[in-house]
């Protein structure tokens, strides 16, 4: 055991050092920093809602202090744009810099003129939350693959990155098309090779091989599969794959397009509801929501451990789950059979807050746009054109009038 010396310096040696952060981030400059083409007029706009966003934030549920404790200067954002020339051999080490960098990457123009291109592929116009659909300018690279491919990609230089990319993503594909996951093809237009390349084909060739590990077998780019339990409510989010191996749940809501093989012990404890995504049924999620919710509600009542799962444990099951969260739990994360839910009015801000919550436990999740304004529309009483009546009941309506 540590003698009581030897403690004690050790706690010493902590509180010099939370002394030492907080005097240095006295000296930190916290002004405000936009790019050039930020009007004046607009960083003022800006400047003014500061306080407002900073209150929104701390109000969140984000574990802001732990983020803070880690970060030994401010951050300071940095924006990358379709313009943007950056020299490599001029970009100063990023231990001289005074700030910490969050890179953040537009994938839109960064002029308001609208410039129409018929040979390009894209539209150069912005559209409100283009930047969360890969499909349409990451090429079908999800942040998973990004990550786990970031140096290969990079180190490909730009006139094979395309290619590159593309071989990542089929790469995934097949492995999950192998295993029985929801896998459509997808085709991209090709990009034009420069002509410093080498032969096209034996480029292909050399990339064609990278799929492939020493062993001539398909490597998996997916990260560490998990099932994500969400604190003590007895609720998990996790992969439809995984659901057939879990041992530690009483029940499971698949909301997967295709069934799965599961060992219960009640037939009962599980539930398929086959949904798709916002892009192939705007509705979709939206009709199935009610059963889902009571689904869970059934078995949560009596105690029992529900797994919520779909193809990829990121999205469908994500607002599932936040459905089933923000109907069935008090803000404080405790079941109460929807006590709460019938006295709050439900805001586009409290279903973010509960959003947040799930986030600190499903570390993958990325739930898209539409399939979010579905879980808004189901929890503010709004139903799809095949449903049957409205979750909320008139009390619940009346009270969000009166609030």
């Amino acid at each position: 055991m540590r003698d009581n010396g030897t403690m004690m310096e050790e706690e010493m040696d902590t509180s010099d050092d939370a002394e030492n952060k907080r005097l240095a981030s006295q000296n930190w400059d916290c002004s405000l920093h936009l790019p050039l083409w930020v009007s004046e007029t607009e960083k003022a706009a800006i400047e003014d809602r500061i306080e407002e966003w900073t209150k929104q934030m701390e109000d969140s549920g984000a574990d802001i202090a732990l983020i803070a404790s880690c970060l030994k200067k401010p951050l300071r954002p940095l924006w990358i744009s379709q313009k943007t020339v950056i020299w490599l051999n001029e970009v100063p080490d990023h231990d001289s810099w005074d700030f910490t960098p969050i890179i953040l990457v537009s994938a839109s123009s960064s002029s308001s003129i609208y410039q129409h291109r018929t040979t390009s592929e894209f539209s150069w116009n912005y559209i409100a939350g283009a930047g969360d659909d890969e499909e349409s300018w990451a090429r079908c690279l999800s942040p998973s693959l990004f990550w786990h491919h970031a140096y290969d990609i990079i180190s490909s230089g730009p006139d094979l990155c395309n290619q590159k990319v593309a071989d990542i993503v089929e790469k995934d594909r097949v492995y999950r098309a192998q295993r029985g996951q929801t896998a459509p093809q997808v085709t991209v237009k090709p990009s034009r090779v420069s002509d410093s390349t080498s032969d096209l084909s034996e480029i292909e060739h050399s990339l064609y091989l990278n799929l492939y590990n020493h062993n001539g077998t398909l490597e998996s780019c997916d990260e560490d599969q998990a099932v994500f339990w969400l604190g003590s409510t007895n609720l998990a989010v996790g992969t439809t794959q995984l659901a057939a191996h879990v041992s530690d749940v009483d029940c499971i809501l698949n909301c997967d397009q295709n069934s799965c093989s599961v060992c219960l012990q009640d037939s009962e404890a599980y539930l398929h509801l086959p949904m798709v995504s916002s892009k192939l049924d705007r509705f979709s999620i939206l009709s199935n929501l009610p059963a889902a919710v009571n689904f869970a509600k059934v078995n949560l009542s009596k105690g029992n451990k529900l797994l919520v799962c779909c193809c990829n444990g990121e999205d469908i099951s994500i607002c599932v789950c936040l459905a089933i969260l923000t109907s069935l739990f008090s803000d404080a994360g405790t079941f109460d059979d929807g006590e709460s839910f019938h006295n709050t009015c439900i805001t586009k801000w409290e279903m973010r807050r509960r959003l947040v919550f799930i986030c600190k436990f499903a570390v993958s999740a990325r739930p898209s746009r539409g399939n979010l304004k579905q879980v808004f529309a189901f929890l503010t009483g709004q139903r799809s054109p095949s449903s049957g009546p409205q979750y909320r009941d008139a009390n619940q309506e009346e009270h969000c009038q009166m609030g």
